[in-house]
């Protein structure tokens, strides 16, 4: 003998199973956003940590392969990429392809990717390994004593730090991504949407 549930009980049922499915929902969407509920972060970049309240980054300075200085804050009103790296970092050197594959499919006035690295052997160590690797499309600057590390709070190699138009830091990833990823790449266009 069959028995029937009245169709009140699955109606009910049903609901309930709504209702489950739509708080899962907006977990999953609380996780997935940022401060102002678009930042996407999922696959590579899902262990992105945002800041909140994003907080200005700190003005380290660094230099070019000629020994000339820069100021990171002078990207301000372009979002900046800043990865912290080092030759001898297995990690780093996987992830520098996907990078340059990033600067590559994004960098221009809006965006940049800025890889600097800490080698004690400053241009020396750095320039050789990134052309033998066919690392064209980024920009190298070193920061041989690790000062501006240890501004960023770079503990870990690698360490990637994302900084908004108004050189605000948006997170922070520790560890290797996949740079050049669509979802990595969606994080930083919606960043780059951001009004300025």
């Amino acid at each position: 003998m069959t028995r029937r549930f009245p169709n009140t009980v699955l109606i009910v049922a049903a609901i309930v199973a709504l209702v489950v499915l739509g708080g899962v929902a907006a977990i999953v969407h609380i996780r997935s956003a940022g401060p102002d509920g678009t930042l996407p972060l999922a696959g590579t970049v899902a262990h992105f940590s945002l800041s909140n309240p994003r907080l200005p980054a700190p003005d380290a300075v660094v230099s070019d392969p000629d020994g000339k200085s820069l100021s990171l804050a002078s990207f301000r009103g372009r979002v900046v990429l800043v990865n912290f790296w080092a030759t001898w970092c297995i990690p780093c050197l996987k992830e520098m392809p996907t990078l340059d594959g990033l600067e590559k499919a994004l960098g221009g006035p809006d965006f940049t990717v800025a890889v600097v690295s800490i080698d004690r052997g400053g241009a020396a160590t750095a320039a050789p390994w990134l052309e033998q690797n066919g690392i064209k499309s980024l920009t190298l600057y070193l920061d041989p004593e690790s000062r501006a590390a240890f501004a960023f709070k770079a503990n870990e190699l690698p360490a990637s730090v994302l900084i908004d138009r108004k050189g605000r830091v948006v997170g922070r990833m520790t560890g290797p991504a996949e740079w050049d990823a669509p979802e990595a790449k969606a994080l930083i266009r919606a960043v780059m949407a951001e009004p300025s």
